[in-house]
């Protein structure tokens, strides 16, 4: 039996990199995805995808710095399937800066999508889950969240420490309301921005992109960087029963980078 069959999930950010292989375990799973995604095309092009395999699929242009489009979201989710069983919030936003170059916009960007945006997911789907008497929240943080000196900047490696911080107190605070709340902190993952970065240090330092990659992976324990689908396979485990009496962690996907 599929570990998710008939579960309806939310995966904002789903468009690309560990939100679209999160949204493909989950229908592979049995779930019934909704796409909450920004970005038009990406969104729609996997909504084709996951129907077109044969899952439940429906794509909604999502914006979760504003809390309007949060609660169209779990308002259309509601109206479409009939009940909300799992929410990963995943979308966040980030770029490579100094300390001493966050600006205040820079930090109201990152913040306003990473941490805020990721609050009030949970809050407009906990109300619902309430009401059900069950849920599962998959909050996607990061290793930069526990103090990972390379990260991209000091203000998301701030806004992913929040996410930490609020997947503790959601936990506790919706545990009597059976809503099992956990984070994902992922180390350095193949995604879209991880190969843009690659594609800069192929200009600067002269190396070729397998050079790069090694070097990358060199500095990982176990020699092996993320693939998105690493962090996949434990949002399943996170949403499915399997995970029923695992409530406030924070999961490390990272090679051993950091033991925290």
């Amino acid at each position: 039996m599929k570990r998710l069959n008939n579960q309806v999930a939310i995966v904002t950010g789903a468009g690309r990199g560990i939100g679209k292989a999160i949204a493909s375990h989950y229908a592979r799973e049995g779930a019934k995805v909704v796409i909450a995604e920004l970005d038009e095309s990406l969104g729609k092009k996997l909504e084709g995808e996951l129907t077109s395999s044969g899952a439940e699929a429906l794509f909604i242009k999502t914006d979760v710095s504003k809390l309007a489009d949060i609660e169209a979201l779990t308002q259309a989710t509601q109206q479409y399937f009939g009940s909300i069983d799992v929410l990963v919030n995943n979308a966040g936003v980030t770029k490579s800066l100094g300390f001493f170059e966050v600006s205040e916009d820079d930090w109201d960007w990152i913040h306003g999508v990473t941490s805020k945006g990721l609050f009030f997911c949970m809050q407009s789907v906990a109300r619902v889950m309430k009401a059900q008497g069950h849920g599962r929240i998959v909050n996607i943080a990061s290793i930069a969240g526990k103090g990972y000196p390379s990260t991209s900047n000091i203000s998301y490696a701030g806004a992913k420490g929040a996410v930490i911080a609020m997947t503790r107190i959601a936990a506790s605070t919706l545990a009597s309301d059976n809503i099992n709340v956990n984070a994902i902190c992922p180390g350095v993952t193949r995604t879209e921005l991880y190969y843009e970065v690659v594609k800069g240090k192929i200009k600067t330092l002269g190396k070729s992109e397998a050079e790069i990659i090694e070097m990358f992976d060199g500095t990982i324990p176990i020699k092996r960087s993320n693939e998105p689908e690493d962090i996949a396979d434990l949002a399943v485990f996170l949403a499915s029963n399997e995970a029923r009496n695992v409530t406030g962690q924070s999961w490390n996907v990272d090679g051993g980078l950091v033991c925290d």
